[in-house]
């Protein structure tokens, strides 16, 4: 089967799976959808953490197991795009291009299904759920499934409207940020508006708290290592005339160094015990390590540049976004990729997780020609 047979297709499997976007682990009508095209392909599955499917192709002379992974949830997004198939779930989308991701897994799937021949070593496609949290990459690693087919090494494929299209950017080593959820709930004595010297206003120092957060990453780390600690909801106060009582911050750190991601965690509790003396108020703190940084395989990155062309790939410095399939790189040799989508003249500049989010469709033949490209390189390199 040539490439451009494909095409159709492809474009068919998107825009049946842009309908129906679901939460993690709650990939149910998605699932289904993607056991009814392996089965029609006669390709062997199992069903794994709860919505997760892995599809395992058995090649005619192996000398490795190649991985090679989508993610398939979609995101709590009231949907704006000028996709021509609209989200049929109110209020979820696939804002961050796990459709996409899953229609170039499906047309590979094809072309594997279609080309017997060229299937030398053994291939599996891990559909994984729950990639935008709270993450499924964990589990199907914990559960032993890369042990239990023997896997050498995996690639990961996302979309990106940073990337031009027509290009595939990557970094060697780290490419992606680890990252947690950090809460904060500070706890203080409510008291009248026009009474403040009789409460302890946890609005003032909610305030004040939120300035210290920042010295952490430009007074505590050194500019040459990058992190971020931002705080992005605010929640304090009954009324206008009223001291408030408590107040809660939500916020993300991120981090490539797993020494820096520590040091912010370390200041923050040493910061709050700071103002629970200087302000006789009390704290409660929560710090969810969330993913791992994603950090690609030197001898893989290279090996992929030549494979795919130097022309073909951009070179990126690294991202603050992050992505659960570092867990499969902390188990295996692995590389991550971006597949890119932005076209002014196309309107395609939104970034991931808008409601407005689209790309030509059109570029999913590159994700797959990469795969392609991958498996033709390893059978003549054998």
């Amino acid at each position: 089967m040539q490439l451009g047979q494909l095409a159709s297709e492809v474009i068919k499997f998107r825009r049946d799976l842009h309908k129906i976007p679901e939460a993690g682990f709650e990939e149910v009508k998605t699932t289904k959808y993607l056991q009814m095209v392996l089965k029609s392909l006669n390709i062997d599955f199992e069903i794994v953490i709860g919505t997760g499917i892995l599809a395992y192709i058995k090649g005619s002379d192996p000398k490795k197991t190649i991985a090679f992974r989508t993610d398939i949830d979609g995101l709590s997004v009231t949907e704006e795009s000028s996709c021509e198939a609209k989200s049929e779930h109110k209020g979820y989308m696939h804002a961050c291009g796990h459709d996409g991701h899953m229609a170039m897994m499906l047309g590979f799937a094809k072309w594997i299904s279609a080309n017997p021949s060229e299937i030398l070593d053994n291939i599996l496609l891990i559909f994984q759920p729950a990639e935008e949290g709270p993450g499924g990459a964990e589990p199907i690693v914990k559960g032993g499934y890369l042990e239990k087919y023997q896997v050498d090494e995996i690639y990961g494929i996302h979309l990106y409207p940073a990337v031009p299209e027509g290009k595939l950017g990557l970094k060697s080593g780290a490419m992606m940020a680890m990252t947690g959820e950090l809460d904060i709930d500070i706890i203080t004595k409510s008291a009248h508006g026009a009474q403040p010297h009789q409460g302890i206003d946890a609005v003032v120092i909610a305030a004040q708290l939120i300035n210290a957060l920042q010295s952490i990453v430009s007074r505590n780390i050194s500019p040459i290592k990058s992190s971020v600690l931002t705080i992005g909801r605010l929640e304090s106060g009954e009324r206008r005339n009223v001291i408030s009582g408590s107040a809660r911050l939500e916020g993300t750190l991120r981090a490539f160094d797993k020494e820096v991601y520590e040091t912010v965690k370390k200041r923050i509790l040493e910061l709050l015990e700071g103002y629970k003396i200087a302000y006789n108020m009390d704290f409660k703190m929560e710090i969810r390590d969330l993913y791992p940084p994603v950090i690609n395989d030197a001898r893989l990155f290279e090996q992929f540049v030549r494979i795919q062309g130097e022309d073909r790939c951009l070179l990126l410095e690294e991202q603050m976004i992050s992505e659960d399939f570092a867990f499969y790189q902390e188990a295996v040799p692995g590389l991550f990729y971006f597949v890119g989508t932005y076209s002014e003249d196309k309107g395609h500049v939104y970034p991931l997780h808008s409601s407005k989010f689209n790309f030509d469709e059109d570029v999913l033949l590159n994700g797959i020609t990469s795969y392609i490209k991958l498996i033709r390189y390893y059978n003549e390199n054998r």
